[in-house]
């Protein structure tokens, strides 16, 4: 509400409420803030220059924290011994038959996320909900995300954790898509034995969606590499949540007005929110990382040094934080 009125006050905005079917055309600077359903004739465009890069279907395993895991259930090692040299690609949390029995129950009973009248339950194979393939026979999780072939153990099935970011503080559940509630996620997957205590910096979801491949798409100023006069902003961009579709908002913003007026503005430091949800939208991934959508958590800010109690962390990342978001803005005001 405030950014509304605050737009529709300002005598330099000019608002007009209606679809936007097309981008303007070359060298007139435009922010595309789009949220989760664009669609219409600029959805086609930004298809088109965007290739098969621009989804509609979100799924998002949780993710959590790297110190939460119960090691003494856990051990690290990736599938035929693939990865790196220290086998830290992948943690592994394998559950004896009676345990994974167990868990494909609770899930099947669990506390599923009622579609939105605008989404249809069609799912990509290759990305399935766990309650769906829990549906399908009591051994279907076991035969895929949960397999322990490849694996130096003999447990009936494992779940596999994959790192979430550079520094390896979080870590999400492979192929744990769901539609589970938050609520049930957390008691259910506490039957895990290495995650009985787990803390989420984030849980799994499936909802639609419309965003673009970020890291490969955009430049360092979130502008179109096919067409660098259209900057995005907004959900569009591979955020979630309306704080943070704003933030990107306002980074848009302040590189276009940058360059118009011949300042570049630097990228925001990667120890804040800002930084931290930017860097997440640009960095390079490597082989085989996926990209996701994502709120602002901790698991994006780089790790502190030393180790802290959990409030005794989110002060210190607070301190880091404003320190380095003092001399930005001064560098972007």
């Amino acid at each position: 509400r405030l950014v509304t009125t605050r737009l529709a006050l300002d005598p330099n905005v000019r608002i007009e409420r209606r679809p936007a079917e097309d981008l303007p055309e070359e060298g007139v600077p435009v922010i595309v803030a789009g949220g989760p359903l664009v669609g219409g004739g600029l959805a086609t465009r930004i298809r088109r220059l965007c290739g098969d890069r621009f989804y509609f279907y979100d799924a998002i395993a949780p993710i959590v924290e790297a110190d939460s895991i119960d090691w003494a259930h856990a051990f690290r090692g990736s599938r035929w011994g693939r990865g790196s040299d220290d086998g830290g690609d992948y943690v592994n949390c394998p559950m004896t038959r009676e345990e994974y029995r167990a868990f494909v129950e609770a899930v099947r009973g669990g506390q599923k996320v009622a579609p939105h009248a605008f989404e249809e339950p069609r799912y990509f194979e290759g990305c399935l909900p766990i309650e769906v393939m829990a549906e399908r026979g009591d051994d279907v999780l076991a035969f895929g995300p949960m397999k322990p072939v490849g694996l130096d153990t003999d447990a009936h099935a494992v779940v596999q954790l994959r790192a979430e970011n550079r520094w390896a503080t979080s870590y999400n559940l492979v192929g744990f898509q769901t539609r589970l509630t938050y609520g049930e996620q957390k008691r259910i997957f506490a039957m895990i034995p290495a995650l009985k205590n787990a803390e989420y910096v984030r849980m799994g979801s499936i909802h639609r969606n419309s965003y673009v491949e970020s890291w490969r798409l955009l430049g360092s100023e979130l502008e179109l590499r096919q067409s660098p006069h259209v900057r995005l902003a907004g959900q569009i961009t591979g955020v979630e949540g309306y704080i943070e579709s704003t933030a990107m908002g306002l980074c848009a913003a302040l590189f276009a007005h940058g360059r118009l007026v011949g300042r570049p503005v630097p990228a925001p430091p990667p120890t804040t929110a800002f930084g931290a949800l930017y860097h997440h939208l640009v960095r390079p991934r490597s082989p085989g990382e996926p990209f996701a959508p994502t709120n602002i958590n901790y698991g994006l800010l780089p790790p502190l040094a030393g180790r802290a109690k959990k409030r005794e962390r989110r002060a210190l990342h607070a301190e880091r934080a404003k320190a380095a978001l003092g001399p930005w803005l001064s560098a972007v005001a």
